[in-house]
């Protein structure tokens, strides 16, 4: 008598029966629905769609849990009547503004929002746009740099050939796909022990006359440190008295740009500062939407060259376009402007400042062990690192540790840090809106009890094998 696999794969000559395929477990099955899907062919037949549903359900299962995820800054949680809304508004195309006019006003009056959270001079007259993510408005803040830069150097006469632009070490990946993408030459400013991050500190041995302008992160990815834009800005205002060159700063605030109008409101760091020309923010990071949304924002019109700005006839109507992508979507938008309204200025404080008390306790509950030494506190953006303490064990390092936290549910990456420090392995938490206290002293007695087994093991944790998990 044949199996039922083996009758199937007589009479379908696509069935694999092997590895390389989703199986239903039969006590899911409807009537002809014990089969096999195909892992990586596109199945032959239909399926109903209850089924297409328990499969990809099943298999997203094996994802870790969010709320436990610590290497990730984005956003996992919002509130039902926001799923609710995202559900009702997911068809939305934000680009297509002639279709969908009334996102495309809501998308205005959220950037006109963060242009006055920013301290835009006047944010009537600032421009700015809506993105897929931080990473896309960040490459729009650097075009907009490098054709300033070309549309200045033509006007004088002279070559725009080999623009260069500034950059901490640590900087985040996609400004390193910005200079491979559109031939810019990246010149990194190493971080070390004593300049932690890109403060101004020897940076006029960086630029020159075909500099486009200076990134400075608020909240760098490896630690979650600010970088004093406000130093950055003075040593560039030193540098332009010694030698003429007026350089712009682009503030990368993919995460705090959405923290420090709240949490350090006194701070300047935006467009305070005359020498700041573009911020971007990550919404779907300490924004609280769901990803992907981004903004970017310009001090005045004049600082986004009009030639970067389509006009684009599409569907019988006519609208501007900045933006790499031409089709995404617009909920998210919504989603943003919804947060606007359902929080204000008090509601953001609270939830940032309730994940600050929480990264701040876990910083003081980590660098009371001895094991450890703190990079720095969660005082900036809710986002710590430590190392190893020097001379603490040679039986097991930050990797290891990882992986004993992971066994609990815990993501907490650890990862070398940039060029000049890469012998130097960090841990980093990244606390976000859903890791409460109690998750947290949770989390504070499976660290102790990891490092408890690691330090009576009797003999030395194998290296072979261990992988960086650091996650941007």
């Amino acid at each position: 008598m044949k199996t039922p696999n083996a009758r199937r794969q007589d009479s379908d000559p696509g069935f694999t029966g092997n590895g390389d395929s989703n199986q239903l477990n039969p006590i899911f099955a409807r009537p002809g629905e014990a089969t096999d899907f195909p892992l990586n062919e596109l199945p032959r037949g239909e399926s109903a769609p209850e089924t297409a549903y328990q499969v990809v359900h099943d298999e997203a299962m094996l994802d870790g849990n969010s709320r436990l995820n610590l290497a990730t800054f984005v956003g996992t949680w919002m509130d039902p009547l926001a799923g609710k809304l995202y559900s009702e508004t997911v068809d939305k195309n934000m680009v297509d503004k002639d279709e969908y006019p009334q996102t495309a006003a809501i998308e205005t009056r959220c950037w006109k929002m963060i242009a006055s959270l920013w301290n835009a001079p006047d944010p009537d007259g600032a421009i700015g746009t809506s993105t897929i993510g931080s990473s896309e408005a960040c490459m729009l803040g650097g075009l907009a740099l490098k054709r300033r830069w070309q549309t200045a150097r033509r006007a004088a006469g002279v070559s725009t050939e080999k623009p260069n632009l500034i950059l901490s070490s640590a900087v985040q990946v996609c400004w390193e796909k910005f200079c491979n993408y559109w031939d810019v030459e990246a010149r990194y400013v190493p971080i070390s022990d004593d300049h932690k991050v890109l403060d101004g500190h020897d940076l006029d041995k960086y630029v020159d006359e075909n500099t486009i302008g200076v990134v400075a992160i608020m909240g760098v990815t490896y630690t979650g440190m600010y970088e004093p834009v406000a130093e950055i800005a003075k040593a560039l205002d030193r540098i332009q008295a010694d030698t003429g060159l007026d350089i712009p700063i682009h503030v990368d605030g993919a995460s705090g740009g959405m923290i420090a109008p709240f949490l350090q409101p006194d701070l300047e760091w935006d467009f305070r500062l005359e020498r700041v020309a573009s911020i971007s923010t990550s919404a779907h990071k300490y924004g609280l939407v769901y990803p992907g949304l981004g903004w970017v924002v310009w001090r005045t019109v004049a600082d986004l060259p009009a030639d970067l700005v389509f006009d684009v006839t599409y569907l019988g109507g006519h609208m501007p376009s900045f933006a790499l992508n031409f089709s995404r979507p617009g909920a998210q938008v919504l989603l943003q402007y919804y947060l606007f309204l359902r929080l204000g200025w008090d509601g953001y404080y609270k939830v940032q400042k309730a994940s600050q008390d929480v990264a701040v306790y876990l910083a003081g509950e980590i660098g009371k062990m001895s094991a450890f030494d703190l990079w720095n506190d969660g005082t900036d953006i809710p986002v710590f690192a430590w190392q190893l303490a020097a001379g603490y064990t040679d039986k097991w390092n930050l990797y290891h540790l990882s992986e004993r936290l992971r066994l609990k549910g815990w993501l907490i990456p650890a990862y070398p840090m940039p060029d000049d420090l890469t012998d130097l392995v960090v841990q980093r938490i990244v606390v976000r809106n859903g890791l409460s206290r109690n998750l947290a002293e949770s989390l504070i007695g499976d660290i102790a009890d990891a490092v408890a087994y690691l330090d009576a093991l009797e003999s030395p944790m194998p290296t072979e094998g261990l992988v960086t998990s650091f996650t941007h």
